[in-house]
């Protein structure tokens, strides 16, 4: 009985431990990582914050007929800082040229390309990931 209790005391610490392994994902099963959308718009929030910072963006849609809003998921602060973004790199009216990987169950939903330029007010902000 003793073996059993420090059996399923060493299961239960193993399972609790390995959570965080588990906790983060890829982008690949919600992004559709093989097309390229660009959206071109104005800034409406940026959420600064951890796991991933927000970019909510207001465009037209693909037809353009439909005023919409974009919101995007743009990396951990941690590694935005490695390519040269700040807390306050977007601002509300800012214009923004941005190319992302769509959602694949909903289109104005998406991720950004990683080390495509991004335009803000016409000036291209988007510095490269550095090299290890």
């Amino acid at each position: 009985m003793k073996n059993l209790n420090v059996l399923v005391l060493a299961v239960l610490a193993l399972l609790v431990s390995s959570g965080s392994v588990f906790a983060h994902h890829g982008t690949a099963g919600s992004y559709d990582h093989n097309k390229v959308v660009t959206v071109k718009g104005v800034v409406k929030e940026f959420r600064w914050r951890n796991p991933h910072a927000a970019l909510f963006i207001v465009a037209r849609d693909q037809s353009g007929d439909n005023e919409v809003t974009y919101a995007l998921e743009i990396g951990s602060p941690g590694s935005l800082v490695k390519r040269g973004y700040t807390r306050n790199t977007f601002k509300a009216g800012d214009e923004i040229v941005i190319q992302i990987h769509p959602s694949f169950t909903n289109p104005v939903n998406g991720v950004d390309v990683d080390d495509a330029p991004v335009l803000i007010n016409g000036k291209e902000i988007r510095q490269s990931v550095p090299e290890q």
